[in-house]
This record gives C-alpha cells, sequence and structure tokens, in this order.
C-alpha cells in the first residue's frame, strides 16, 4: 500500500528529528557523528522529495538561474582543483543542504501551521535536554570535591564548545515564539522562561563570542521591525539578565563559598583578540588573490596545511578563496535578495500576532545571528549548523509570501536539480563508507604529528593536505 504525501512527510519528519537528537544530546557525540547524521538527513531529504510529486514554487526565476551558475562554477572550480575528489565531495554536500531546505520548505508548505507547533516543540525539547546535561554535570561538578572546575567540560555533545555556541545561536532566537505568542497560558510562559535563562546560562558560560555578537546584531534588526520584535527583544534581555545571574550564583558565589577555582570562564573571553584568526583570514586572502575566478577549489583551504585550522572563519573569504570571487559575489547577491524578500513580509505584517509570523520572525532573528557569526567562526563548515542553517532557510522559504505575480516554472531546471541531489547524496555516502571505518587510525595518525590538535573540516582530523 502506497504511502499518502502526509504520511511521507511525518516519516521524514520522525528520522530527522530522531537523528537530531542522537547528534546533538549523545554524550559520546563529536564532530564525525554529527557529519555522519547529516549525511543520512541528507538522503532522507532526497527521498522525500523524489517520491513526493509537488508543483510548489520555492523559489523564483532568478534564483534558480542564480543556483544553477553557482553549481556550474563549483563543478568547474573542482575539476581544476588539486585533489578533485575531495572539491566534488565539497559541491555535493552543498547541494545536500540545499536538498534538506527544499524538504523542509515543502513539508511546512504542505503541513501547514501544525508543523510550526512540532517545530518549536523539538527545539524545546533539544534545548530541554541539552539544559539537562548541562545542569547535572555543573552539580556533580561543584559537590565532586575537586578544587578547579573547568566549565568547558560542562558542554557535552560537541567536539567544540564553539560548535556549541553555533548551535544556541540558531535555538536562542526560536525559544522565545512561545513567549510572544499571545494564547500560551502564564504557566506554560513561565516555564519556557526558565529554560531560556537556563539557554542563556550556558551561551554566557560557553564563552562563544560569535554567538554574543550574532544574537546583539540580531536583536537590533528587530528592535526595528515593529512592536513584537521589541518584544522578542525584551524577553531575551531578561532571559540574559537571568542567565547571567544563575552564571554569578553558581560559579562565582556558590563556587567561591566551595572554593573552587574556575577556569575558562565567561570573563576569560572579554577580549577583542582575533583568537588567532588573522593568519588563517590572510592565507584565504591569498588564495583569493592568487585565483580570483575560481578559487583554488571547494574545500581547498584545508588542502594548505596551517598550524591553526582546516578553515578561515570567515564565510565570504572562505567561499571565495575556494570558490572563487564570481561565485562568492553570486551567493552574497541571492542572500541578500532572499534576506530582503524576508524582510519585506515582515514589515508588512509587523503588527501581526498570527503564529506563523511570529514565527518568521523568530527564524529571520536566527538567520541573521548565524550570518552575523559565520563572519567569524565555522558556521558554513560545521555539520549541525549547516543542518541547521538549511531547515532555517527551508522553513522561510515554506513560510514565504510572495509579494508579486510568480513567474512560470522551469521544469528542466528542477530536474536537473533533482539528478545532481540523488549524486550528491550517493558521492556522500560513497566517502563516508570509505572512510568512517578509519577515522579513529587516521586521526591517531595525524594527532601523533601535529602537536595533538584536530583540524575540523569534512571529518574531524579535516586536512586533505598531504
Amino acid at each position: 500500500m502506497s504511502l499518502s504525501v502526509q504520511q511521507r512527510g511525518s516519516i521524514f519528519l520522525v528520522v530527522t528529528v530522531c537523528l537530531l537528537v542522537v547528534g546533538i544530546c549523545a554524550p559520546f557525540s563529536g564532530h564525525d557523528l554529527q557529519r555522519a547524521m547529516q549525511i543520512a538527513i541528507g538522503v532522507c531529504a532526497v527521498l522525500y522529495r523524489v517520491s513526493v510529486p509537488s508543483a510548489e514554487r520555492l523559489v523564483d526565476r532568478p534564483t534558480v538561474l542564480g543556483l544553477m551558475l553557482i553549481i556550474t562554477l563549483g563543478l568547474v572550480s573542482a575539476a581544476l582543483a588539486h585533489q578533485p575528489l575531495w572539491a566534488f565531495t565539497e559541491v555535493a554536500l552543498v547541494i545536500s543542504c540545499g536538498a534538506i531546505a527544499v524538504a523542509f520548505a515543502l513539508l511546512r508548505r504542505q503541513g501547514g501551521e501544525r508543523l510550526d507547533r512540532v517545530l518549536i516543540l523539538i527545539v524545546v525539547l533539544l534545548c530541554l535536554i541539552k539544559s539537562i546535561q548541562y545542569l547535572y554535570a555543573g552539580v556533580l561538578a561543584l559537590s565532586h570535591g575537586e578544587r578547579e572546575l573547568d566549565l568547558d567540560a560542562l558542554l557535552i555533545g560537541f567536539s567544540n564548545k564553539r560548535f556549541y555556541g553555533q548551535f544556541q545561536t540558531f535555538t536562542l532566537p526560536l525559544l522565545a515564539l512561545p513567549l510572544l505568542i499571545p494564547t500560551v497560558s502564564r504557566s506554560l510562559r513561565a516555564v519556557v522562561f526558565t529554560l531560556l535563562c537556563v539557554w542563556w546560562l550556558i551561551a554566557i558560560g560557553g564563552g562563544t563570542r560569535g554567538t554574543w555578537l550574532g544574537m546583539a546584531v540580531a536583536g537590533v534588526v528587530l528592535a526595528l521591525l515593529g512592536p513584537w520584535g521589541r518584544r522578542w527583544l525584551a524577553w531575551q534581555l531578561a532571559a540574559m539578565v537571568g542567565g547571567m545571574l544563575l552564571y554569578g550564583l553558581a560559579f562565582t558565589v556558590l563556587a567561591d563559598y566551595l572554593g573552587i577555582r574556575m577556569s575558562a570562564g565567561a570573563s576569560d573571553r572579554l577580549t577583542t583578540s582575533l583568537s588567532g584568526r588573522g593568519p588563517i583570514w590572510w592565507q584565504a586572502w591569498h588564495m583569493l588573490a592568487e585565483h580570483p575566478w575560481l578559487g583554488f577549489g571547494p574545500m581547498h583551504f584545508a588542502d594548505i596545511a596551517n598550524k591553526i585550522a582546516a578553515h578561515p572563519h570567515q564565510a565570504i573569504l572562505q567561499w571565495a578563496s575556494e570558490w572563487g570571487v564570481p561565485s562568492a559575489l553570486c551567493v552574497a547577491t541571492l542572500a541578500w535578495r532572499g534576506g530582503w524578500a524576508t524582510l519585506g513580509v515582515l514589515r508588512e505584517r509587523m503588527l501581526s500576532s498570527e503564529r506563523s509570523d511570529l514565527l518568521r520572525l523568530c527564524l529571520f532573528a536566527a538567520l541573521i545571528g548565524a550570518l552575523v557569526q559565520s563572519m567569524v567562526d565555522g558556521v558554513i563548515v560545521m555539520p549541525n549548523s549547516q543542518v541547521w542553517l538549511a531547515l532555517i532557510v527551508g522553513w522561510l522559504m515554506g513560510l514565504h509570501v510572495w509579494q508579486g505575480p510568480v513567474t512560470p516554472a522551469m521544469p528542466l531546471a528542477w530536474t536537473a536539480w533533482k539528478g545532481l541531489s540523488v549524486l550528491a547524496v550517493g558521492l556522500l555516502i560513497v566517502i563516508a563508507v570509505r572512510d568512517v571505518p578509519h577515522l579513529q587510525q587516521a586521526q591517531r595518525e595525524y594527532l601523533g604529528t601535529h602537536d595533538n590538535f584536530l583540524q575540523p573540516r569534512f571529518w574531524a582530523q579535516g586536512v586533505i593536505a598531504r
């Protein structure tokens, strides 16, 4: 018996949620498991898109043409790269992220407002699990009798605290949605606000300055988008103050009383240093200056070994140095068009209290925060962040209200997109099957000769230079 469209969408959503829970909440999780999770979600997204016939228009003709140009330039750059297989793998990763975004957009279009509730429930569930993990680890650490507490040790499930911070940049804006909805009961609102305070406590204790910067810019933008944007900002500021109070009580007052010294605290991150980004930014700049048209090839920043990172921690420099300046300009143009179109809908509906309009506001804040953070961090590199970026963009596409007549569809382009998506996830599966059995051995060999320091890119050991 064939499954209905709604049943297929439900299966895709349930499988995706299970993969997200394992990839984010499992104590043994890390970069490599999250990459495998991302590949699995990409496979599910492609299967869902291929199995669901849909005439839904998600983007306009200029966007389709721009995406075709970006992919074409990427394929040419990959073919000319020093290591074509890794370059094609990066292109496949980008296409799979696009497939995930399309799948979520179609899911929202077909499921309607009911799925908005499901999305927020998922966000609340994930944040609740991570908050319980953090608080439990904190209670154990404070009661264990040790004389020193490393706050970084409380951040479980991510290979690096900055990756944890990226996840918080996506979820902090969304977690405020129940506080905005007028029909939510006072008791439920109190529970969600408490969770948001704890989530801010973790963001402060984690010390990811990119998260602080992204949320600050998102707050300024939303303050200009009407009364609901300012209410969102007020709730975030109140929760941030609550998080600061919790941080002070737990890790200053109580820790001093118990005679425990803190390390890796929030105050240690209150600096203006670049944390080693200067040299890798210069490396990316020299790469794009040497090969401005097609770049060195996708993922090929990792083909030039350095002692800091396998990516430049700056989205524009990374794309321009690897894919070329024309491709980077095209990506920036599409991002600007999409953001401007969403901004137009937000301004038109700034007084609306409909759940979908409030969700659009929170999604836009998450997108602004992530894009700002990508200027100083690897948001477009880390697997979990790529999935959440695709989810945010896809959901905004599903919510979008077209301002004018939509141009006719381009069936040939969408057929080509389906074929490319299948080939992309197929290549990613091949790479995973080839590498996963040998990842630990390869990491041990790399750590033995590189100062016991991994540089994540595709895998946790992401340097492809040999």
